[in-house]
C-alpha cells in the first residue's frame, strides 16, 4: 500500500525485454533505510518488487500483465518515473490510499497555467469514469490528486507549484499517457452500491447492509 506521496523522481536507466515481461533498470535516491530485495515500490503508480539493489538506484520485474495494462510497456531508457516505496505501519498518510494496481491509461487532453500551478485535463478510460468524482481522489502515474470537475470521460486536476517540481508531471503536455488508479474506497462503494460486494445482490439497502453485518445500532 503508497499514498501518492512522491518519494523521488528516478531516471529509467534500461528497459529489457525478457522472461515474457521487462526488466526495468531505475536510478533514485529515496530516502530513509536501504532498500532491500524483495521490498515493494511503486515505478510511475505501478507497484513492483525489487529484484536488485543497486548503488543509487534499483532494478524491478514487471510481467506481461504489467506491460500491457500501464504505460511501462511504452516505457524507454531515459524518461523520468515517479517512485515511492511501500507506506510503513503507522506513518504518515499525506495523500490516499493507493495500491499500485493500476485500473486504466488515461491520455491528458489540455494543459493550462493557472499562476503558478498548472491545469490538467485528462480523458480517462471506461475502466475508471465510474469513480470519478469532483474533490475525490485519483493516482496519476502514482500521485495522489483531487479532482476538480468531471465532464463525461474528461475529469481537471489543479497541480500546485510542489507537485510540479517533484513529478513526472512537470513535463506532461497534451497527449501524454499516464497510468490511472481509481480511489480504492470509491471502488468498494460502487461495488456494493451495485450490490456485487459478498455475494449482496441488488441495491443498496437495509437488508443488504444488515447482511454484512450492520447492526442498526449506534
Amino acid at each position: 500500500m503508497f499514498t501518492g506521496i512522491i518519494e523521488a523522481l528516478g531516471i529509467l536507466r534500461e528497459a529489457r525485454r525478457e522472461r515474457g515481461g521487462l526488466s526495468l533498470s531505475v536510478d533514485a535516491r529515496l530516502p530513509g533505510e536501504p532498500l532491500v530485495i524483495g521490498e515493494s515500490i511503486a515505478v510511475s503508480g505501478t507497484c513492483l518488487t525489487v529484484e536488485r539493489v543497486l548503488p543509487g538506484g534499483f532494478t524491478v520485474f514487471a510481467s506481461s500483465e504489467t506491460v500491457a495494462r500501464t504505460t511501462l510497456g511504452r516505457a524507454r531508457a531515459g524518461v523520468p518515473v515517479n517512485c515511492e516505496r511501500a507506506l510503513r505501519v503507522g506513518g504518515r498518510l499525506g495523500g490516499h490510499f493507493v495500491s499500485g494496481h493500476v485500473d486504466g491509461i488515461g491520455r491528458i487532453r489540455r494543459v493550462a497555467p493557472s499562476g503558478e500551478a498548472r491545469e490538467i485535463t485528462i480523458t480517462a478510460p471506461d475502466s475508471v469514469v465510474p469513480f470519478l468524482t469532483a474533490k475525490g481522489s485519483i493516482a496519476v502515474d502514482g500521485i495522489s490528486l483531487t479532482v476538480n470537475e468531471v465532464r463525461g470521460a474528461d475529469f481537471t486536476l489543479m497541480i500546485i507549484p510542489h507537485t510540479l517540481a517533484s513529478t513526472t508531471l512537470v513535463d506532461a503536455g497534451p497527449g501524454v499517457e499516464v497510468n490511472l488508479e481509481a480511489d480504492v474506497i470509491a471502488r468498494y462503494v460502487q461495488m456494493l452500491a451495485a450490490g456485487h460486494a459478498g455475494g449482496v445482490r441488488g441495491s443498496l439497502s437495509e437488508e443488504a447492509l444488515r447482511s454484512l453485518g450492520w447492526s442498526g445500532k449506534e
